[in-house]
């Protein structure tokens, strides 16, 4: 798997069986927005969509951003590893 941050693009992004798997996101000041995670037909139900949101979340500790996870398949994956909500944008509160 080939994991990149395109940020031209605002998106992340992973190859996997010669197909991508995104994220998109918007930045502003010291927050990140996931917006939308796509994992094509094909890829579903393999574990791929929480990979890439692994990976991301990684990112953003590393550069020492604040999440604000918009995206609704981002906040289940936050509700079934909360160590993550250690880099929640404070006042977010996903359950």
């Amino acid at each position: 798997m080939d994991f990149t941050n395109n940020t031209s693009k605002k998106q992340y992004k992973m190859v996997v069986e010669e197909t991508m798997v995104v994220i998109d996101y918007m930045e502003a000041q010291d927050r990140i927005y996931l917006t939308h995670t796509e994992v094509p037909k094909g890829l579903e139900g393999k574990g791929y969509g929480s990979k890439i949101i692994q990976l991301a979340l990684e990112d953003i500790e590393k550069r020492d951003l604040k999440l604000v996870p918009l995206c609704p398949f981002v906040a289940a994956f936050l509700k079934r590893h909360p160590e993550w909500k250690r880099i929640l944008w404070e006042g977010v509160n996903i359950g």
